[in-house]
């Protein structure tokens, strides 16, 4: 496989995997009702975590990180040596 369609296959990963980074961070919270601490206090709301989903999400933004560096360098050395785009 020659560089520049191996460096565009990489950063379209990049973004499919950041953007299942954003649906996992956004699927992994969730709204419940606290009771009152007091008697005759409003009820509250509190925003919890799931933590495998986070593990989803950092897993797929790191990788997706490291996919974006290395897709824009082999594109940077495409384009400073100057070979033809196959």
């Amino acid at each position: 496989m020659s560089q520049k369609p191996r460096a565009t296959l990489e950063l379209l990963l990049t973004v499919i995997l950041a953007a299942g980074a954003v649906w996992c961070w956004f699927g992994a919270q969730s709204s419940v009702t606290v009771a009152p601490i007091l008697p005759n206090e409003p009820q509250t709301t509190s925003v919890v975590y799931s933590p495998p989903l986070l593990v989803l999400m950092l897993l797929l933004a790191t990788v997706a990180g490291i996919l974006a560096v290395d897709g824009f360098a082999r594109l940077c050395r495409v384009k400073r040596a100057g070979l033809p785009a196959k």
